[in-house]
């Protein structure tokens, strides 16, 4: 079976795992571009959280429909001491309104209420504000300040933090957009109370791939835990998203901007994006789509001979415990069709070059690296596994 694998070695050493340490606050190292992770439960009100960053008379709170009315005043409230005038503008709820429709309201906002250049954007909400509000943040007058202030389990242990800012486009997922990092992150771990079931088991798919791709430690605490995060126990929670934070801190300290290690963080999403742009931005949730991905990806590295059945198995045990799909959907009728249909998917990814599909795939528990892959194995995966 023809492959090729690139691996990565790592600058540093990862931290270890440590389940009872507590930090609030992480710092991420990018030079003149570093930020801090603020982390805990009512971190909003913290006023401490709020002080020093970039001075301006304006800011502008970015969120949707859903979150406004939870959590619209709190910010409001906690970052008005700071600025002049706080001005908000609300976005609809999900996935499908990820574009440039959307993107537009953000900046039609920006320009109504005449924000200069040092206006700050506060993204607040999950992934999808957060990744809006970076981009209109980088590309408003060619570069404005912002903060994430995200909602949800999947923006609070990975979108948030980072810097990848983008819209979709019909044909692919984040397929437009910029490298662009905030401030800084506030991560308040009581919004979780409030966060709809499906969209914390979604969260969990990416607290998940930090196991299989960095740090086997965590992973088997997970499994122990994993009933205590579908119950929202804070300790257990606090765990989760700090070790995620300092896993995903880890690697993008080494690769910004994904010329090489940073790909590693995509286990689950070449599949994953190849879901939702077949079955309809939205239809299932991006969580949802890279916990299944993930299981074909386990079973794609098992077949190339890198990770055994039982690897598999546990992984596969671990996504189903979390409440996500295990199946790969159907994204066409017949089976010829469908398999077509998967592989021009993944060739709008970004990580393929020139046509080619490229996977992050374990190589062992706790290692990952970019591979690429006959399309008829492919193809053998995606039946294997619907």
């Amino acid at each position: 079976m023809k492959h090729s694998l690139k691996t990565f070695e790592a600058a540093c050493a990862l931290p270890p795992f440590n389940a009872t340490g507590r930090s609030d606050a992480l710092h991420i190292d990018l030079a003149e571009r570093s930020y801090d992770i603020c982390l805990g439960n009512g971190t909003l009100a913290h006023a401490a959280n709020w002080q020093g960053l970039p001075r301006a008379r304006s800011a502008l709170i970015v969120t949707n429909t859903t979150v406004q009315p939870l959590y619209g005043a709190s910010l409001q409230q906690a970052i008005a001491p700071h600025f002049e005038r706080v001005h908000t503008v609300v976005l609809p709820d999900g996935e499908q309104y990820k574009t440039w429709e959307s993107l537009n309201l953000i900046f039609d906002a920006l320009l109504a209420q005449q924000c200069d250049r040092k206006t700050v954007l506060f993204a607040l909400g999950g992934g999808v504000v957060g990744d809006m509000t970076g981009f209109a943040a980088a590309c408003y007058m060619r570069g404005v300040p912002f903060v994430q202030v995200p909602t949800t389990l999947l923006a609070q242990v990975d979108s948030s933090v980072g810097g990848k800012t983008a819209i979709n486009h019909p044909l692919g997922k984040n397929m437009i957009g910029a490298f662009y990092q905030p401030k800084r992150v506030v991560c308040d771990m009581a919004t979780l109370a409030t966060l709809p079931e499906r969209e914390l088991s979604a969260g969990l798919a990416e607290v998940i791939k930090y196991g299989p791709i960095a740090d086997m430690a965590f992973f088997e605490w997970l499994e122990a835990h994993m009933g205590a995060l579908r119950a929202r126990e804070p300790d257990a929670l606090r765990v989760a998203v700090q070790r995620s934070c300092e896993i995903k801190a880890w690697v993008v300290a080494q690769d910004e901007q994904e010329s090489g290690m940073r790909a590693i963080l995509n286990f689950g999403h070449t599949f994953g994006h190849a879901i939702e742009a077949g079955l309809g931005f939205g239809t299932w949730l991006h969580g949802e789509a890279v916990g299944c991905g993930m299981v074909l990806a386990a079973r794609l590295s098992a077949r190339l001979g890198l990770v055994d059945e039982a690897f598999c198995q546990r992984l596969q045990g671990l996504i189903e415990a979390a409440g996500l799909p295990v199946v790969a959907p159907a994204l066409a009728g017949d089976a010829a069709a469908n398999v077509q249909a998967w592989l021009e998917h993944m060739r709008v990814d970004k990580k393929a070059e020139g046509g080619q599909i490229r996977f992050v795939l374990p190589v062992k528990p706790g290692q990952a690296a970019l591979a690429e892959v006959d399309d008829e194995l492919v193809a053998q995966i995606i039946m294997q596994c619907s």
